[in-house]
């Protein structure tokens, strides 16, 4: 999967991104719910609507997963596919450039299968308006010849489950989103919940790894589960290097402090970031375009990378003025706190 964030985004470990390092990840997801952490109230919610699907013969509705990137999406729209016992296929919002790209996904479907687009939120708006037949009716709808000639013909499809994943529901379209039968939020996972995939996946990678070992590693995980295995195998290393090959909590965290990942989890772009703000804006409030510049990042990155983060633990806030620095991360990068007197 393509990064767009510049290379050093690529490099990032706490990174919720997928980068090339993660290839191995694979190995790690779950194949079926009993196997899936986390995410208990929608796991239960899809335990009902697959096996209602299953006793009717029916394929599942149509399902939607949103949430920030590394929850899980994309093994979750596996496991429902193994769930039911059905074919999965692939694809992106930005690899279906054409009609015709969809068409040929489409059509190669067998009864029941699963058509997972990730990022579909980026699908074109042509592309977009030859889904809705395909969703509400399973037939596809082709223009064929050009001109006055040009005629349509309506071709009938297998019956299928379409998954489709985004980071960003609110850019789908309303006549898109309400086409989903099944609506998912994937929530930020506990340090409860990281700990189990993290003793999991010890296990696979056949690293013996102590529960306190284990707790380190998730409570710097951000919430988010392919950062706590991203961590895990780089711990591990240590572990082998420094260590009795057995992750221990002082592995853990002389670890995790080589990589400058602090207790929170917050790497030294994050950290410099907030510095940023408080040293020359004087906590804030600052606008997106100007932080940017002055840390030498794009804004977009910013905002979809760094900031959500930094809000969820009340780090951030979003002013209509512009960004501003709690008195939290003042304690937290021991800086004395003076307050935005710009917002009084």
């Amino acid at each position: 999967m393509a990064i767009e964030f510049g290379q050093e985004m690529e490099e990032r470990i706490v990174a919720s991104t997928l980068t090339e390092n993660d290839s191995g990840e694979v190995s790690l997801r779950p194949s079926f719910l009993n196997e899936y952490v986390g995410q208990e109230r929608s796991k239960d919610n899809l335990k009902i609507f697959i096996e209602a699907a299953r006793m009717r013969h029916e394929p599942l509705d149509h399902v939607l997963l949103y949430g920030p990137p590394g929850l899980g999406k994309t093994t979750l729209a596996g496991v429902i596919a193994n769930e039911m016992g059905v074919n999965i296929r692939v694809t992106s919002g930005p690899a279906i450039e054409k009609t015709g790209d969809l068409a040929a996904l489409l059509t190669t479907l067998n009864d029941n299968d699963v058509l997972f687009i990730d990022e579909i939120h980026r699908l074109s708006r042509a592309v977009e308006e030859i889904l809705y037949p395909a969703m509400e009716d399973f037939a596809l709808d082709i223009m064929i010849g050009k001109g006055p000639s040009a005629r349509s013909v309506r071709l009938d499809l297998r019956r299928f489950t379409l998954i489709g994943a985004t980071t960003r529901s609110g850019q789908l379209s309303s006549p898109l989103r309400d086409r989903f039968g099944v609506q998912l939020k994937l929530d930020m996972y506990t340090i409860d919940e990281l700990t189990r995939i993290v003793m999991r996946s010890a296990s696979l990678l056949g690293i013996e790894a102590e529960k306190a070992g284990a707790v380190e590693i998730a409570s710097r995980s951000r919430g988010t589960p392919r950062i706590a295995n991203r961590l895990l195998k780089r711990v591990r290393d240590y572990a082998q290097v420094r260590g009795q090959g057995i992750i221990t909590k002082e592995i853990a965290d002389m670890a995790l402090s080589a990589l400058d990942i602090d207790q929170l989890g917050l790497d030294h772009t994050d950290r410099r970031m907030m510095e940023s703000i408080i040293r020359n804006f004087g906590g804030g409030p600052v606008g997106l375009d100007t932080l940017a510049a002055t840390i030498g990042e794009e804004s977009i990155t910013l905002e979809d990378v760094y900031e959500p983060y930094l809000m969820q633990i009340g780090f951030l806030s979003r002013t209509p003025r512009g960004r501003c620095v709690t008195q939290r991360a003042y304690e937290h990068l021991g800086i004395p706190f003076i307050g935005q007197m710009e917002l009084k």
